[in-house]
Parts: C-alpha cells; structure tokens; sequence
C-alpha cells in the first residue's frame, strides 16, 4: 500500500476512536475496558509478526517493536485500571468498635 493511504487509514481511525471513546457512558467503561484489553492483545500477535517481518527494511523492525511495547503499556495500564475499578464495587470490611468502661 502506499504510504499517504496508511496515513489516512491510520489518521482515520484514531479520530474514530476518539469520537467513539468520548460518547461512551462512564457506567460502561469497565466492560469496555475489558474488551478493548482482549483486542490489545490480538494486536500485540500482530505486533510481533510485523517486528519479525525479515524483508530487508530495519524501519520494519523498529516500527514492529515500538508497536509491540505500545500495545503491551495498553494490556498492563488497562487491567490495572480494570482491576483499580472493579475494587470500587467490594464491599469494605468494617471493625467492630468495643465500648469500654462500665456504667459510672
């Protein structure tokens, strides 16, 4: 593909994501947290197929491996995030309070 093509496609689904991740309700950004982690993690085997592509070019190379350390700081900081949330929702153990002394 020509390069100004993947600019665009590139250019174009980042704008896409934005506008699709600022309209979602923040009742639903755990779920979707969940979600977008298993796709990272899809993007992550793309990621290292593209760094070990062997066609010549070191840009390949470096582009592979930024992408793969890219995608791996989005699996970790979204499940601690997803984790950090889902905390939110335990129940808190309370202790009980001794009353000390007698009646005076």
């Amino acid at each position: 593909m020509e390069l100004i093509l993947l600019f665009f496609i590139f250019t174009l689904a980042g704008f896409l994501g934005f506008e699709l991740i600022a309209k979602v309700p923040s009742q639903l950004h755990t779920p979707l947290m969940s979600g977008s982690n298993a796709i990272s993690g899809i993007t992550i085997v793309g990621a290292i197929i593209a760094a070990g592509a062997d066609d010549g070019s070191w840009v390949t190379t470096v582009l592979g491996t930024s992408a793969v350390t890219l995608a791996m700081i989005n699996v970790v900081g979204g499940y601690l995030v997803t984790d950090r949330m889902l905390g939110m929702f335990k129940k808190k153990e309370t202790t009980p309070v001794k009353k000390e002394g007698g009646a005076s």
